[in-house]
């Protein structure tokens, strides 16, 4: 059971495990721990496999770039694990432990992130994480249908923040103790 006490309000992000990282078990586990060694609160997560359209859906903002076509095949290559994480201030944070997206910049600036440490290519580069409160929302949405955000934040936010909570190892989710 997790005794920690949250001050400030959390927040939640969208955090993926690239089908390159869920093909080895080992990389899968390790960025599950750093998910927990750093606190977060882990309020859904599921093992998926994109086709291609779901792939080009998610990344239609990038059509037309130069690296959209590698991208959606990576993406749809195998299964992946999609968490909807909850933190203070969970964008900024689970951004700065993935490190830069290209992963020789992370290996060089940032080599104790999980690209610097774990990322082979710029596209297999082990994880994704939303970059605003905006994409966190739509991407929540794209990847947990059933789940509404508003009420998240609405009716389980306060609770969660006030806890206690625990981590329930046959789900790897947190849960409110006693629900």
């Amino acid at each position: 059971m997790s005794t920690f006490r949250w001050t400030r309000s959390l927040q939640l992000t969208l955090a993926v495990i690239k089908p390159d990282a869920v093909a080895h078990p080992i990389i899968s586990d390790a960025v599950h721990q750093r998910i927990l060694d750093n606190k977060f609160l882990i309020v859904r997560n599921k093992e998926l496999q994109w086709r291609a359209k779901d792939s080009q859906s998610f990344y239609q903002e990038h059509a037309g770039r130069f690296f959209y076509q590698r991208l959606v095949e990576f993406m749809s290559s195998g299964p992946m694990r999609a968490y909807i994480l909850a933190h203070e201030d969970a964008i900024q944070l689970w951004r700065d432990i993935m490190g830069p997206t290209k992963v020789f910049r992370a290996r060089i600036t940032a080599p104790e992130t999980i690209r610097g440490h774990l990322g082979l290519t710029d596209t297999r580069n082990t994880t994704h994480g939303s970059d605003s409160v905006e994409s966190a929302c739509r991407e929540i949405s794209f990847f947990f249908p059933d789940f509404d955000v508003s009420r998240w934040y609405e009716e389980q936010e306060p609770l969660y923040r006030a806890g206690p909570i625990c981590y329930d190892e046959e789900t790897l989710e947190h849960r409110l103790v006693g629900k």
